[in-house]
C-alpha cells in the first residue's frame, strides 16, 4: 500500500514537471550551436571520470572541449589550451569540495570560449567570480537550464527536464551533443565513464550522478547513427561505443 508521504511526494514531483515544461514550451529556448567552431571538425570531448586518454593520431585540427577542471586531469597530454570548455555555474561560488577544488586547480589557467551552464545571477557578478580566480577566456557565453533542455531534446530526441539530480545528463554528454549539433564530423569522447567515480583533478573520490542517463545517452548516439567515439578501452567494453582508433 502506498503511504500518504509517498503520494504527496508523487504529486510534487507531478507538479514540478508540469511547472518546467510549461516553461519550456513557453520560453521556446533557442538551441546552443558552435558551427563556427566546430562544423566539419573533429570534436575532443575531455572529461575527469577519472582519467583521460590523448586520441590516436592526434590532428592540430581537432577541436578540445573541457568540463570544469578537466584540462587539469588531462594536463600530461593536454598542452593546448582549450577551444572551448563547459563550467557549471556552482564551481564559481560554490563551497562545496568539488567547487573548491575546481577553482583551486584551475587558477591561472584559461579556455578559448567558456560556456557557463545555468548561471542565475549577473554577467557582472560572473566576471567578478572568474576573476577571483584568475581564469580567462577569450570569450563568454551563457547556457540557461531550457537552452541546455532544447539541445539534448534535438541531440537524443528525448526530451528530459531534469528533475531530479540523478536523471540529469552529465557535462561531458551535453558537450558531446553540442558537438553534434554543431556540426561535427567526428565525436571523441576521453574521461567520460558514466560507471567511474571521482575526479581525475582531486582525491576527494566524488560519486557520480549521472550513470544511467549517460549510459542511455550514448545508447541513443549509436542508435542513431552519430559518429560518436570513445578513447578509452574500458569505456568501449562497457558502453558499446566504438573506440577510436584514428582515421
Amino acid at each position: 500500500m502506498v503511504s500518504v508521504a509517498a503520494r504527496l511526494e508523487d504529486l510534487a514531483r507531478a507538479r514540478r514537471y508540469l511547472y518546467r515544461l510549461a516553461k519550456y514550451r513557453l520560453t521556446a529556448p533557442r538551441i546552443p550551436d558552435l558551427g563556427p567552431v566546430l562544423q566539419g571538425r573533429t570534436a575532443v570531448v575531455v572529461g575527469s571520470a577519472p582519467f583521460s586518454t590523448r586520441p590516436a593520431e592526434w590532428d592540430a585540427g581537432f577541436r578540445v572541449i573541457t568540463i570544469n577542471a578537466s584540462q587539469i586531469a588531462a594536463r600530461n597530454w593536454l598542452i593546448e589550451t582549450p577551444d572551448v570548455t563547459l563550467m557549471q555555474f556552482n564551481q564559481i561560488e560554490g563551497q562545496n569540495p568539488n567547487a573548491l577544488e575546481v577553482r583551486r586547480v584551475l587558477r591561472g589557467q584559461s579556455t578559448g570560449l567558456l560556456y557557463m551552464l545555468h548561471w542565475r545571477h549577473d554577467l557582472d557578478r560572473l566576471k567578478h567570480g572568474l576573476i577571483s580566480f584568475d581564469y580567462r577566456y577569450d570569450q563568454l557565453r551563457l547556457m540557461s537550464r531550457y537552452e541546455r533542455v532544447a539541445l539534448m531534446h534535438k541531440a537524443t530526441g528525448k526530451l528530459n527536464l531534469e528533475l531530479e539530480a540523478d536523471t540529469k545528463w552529465s557535462n561531458g554528454i551535453v558537450a558531446a551533443a553540442l558537438s553534434l549539433v554543431s556540426g561535427a564530423e567526428k565525436v571523441i569522447l576521453t574521461g567520460i565513464n558514466p560507471l567511474s567515480s571521482g575526479h581525475g583533478y582531486n582525491a576527494i573520490g566524488l560519486a557520480r550522478l549521472h550513470t544511467g542517463p549517460d549510459l542511455e545517452a550514448m545508447q541513443l548516439f549509436a542508435a542513431r547513427g552519430y559518429p560518436v567515439f570513445t578513447a578509452d578501452h574500458p569505456v568501449a567494453e562497457a558502453t558499446g561505443l566504438p573506440l577510436w582508433t584514428g582515421g
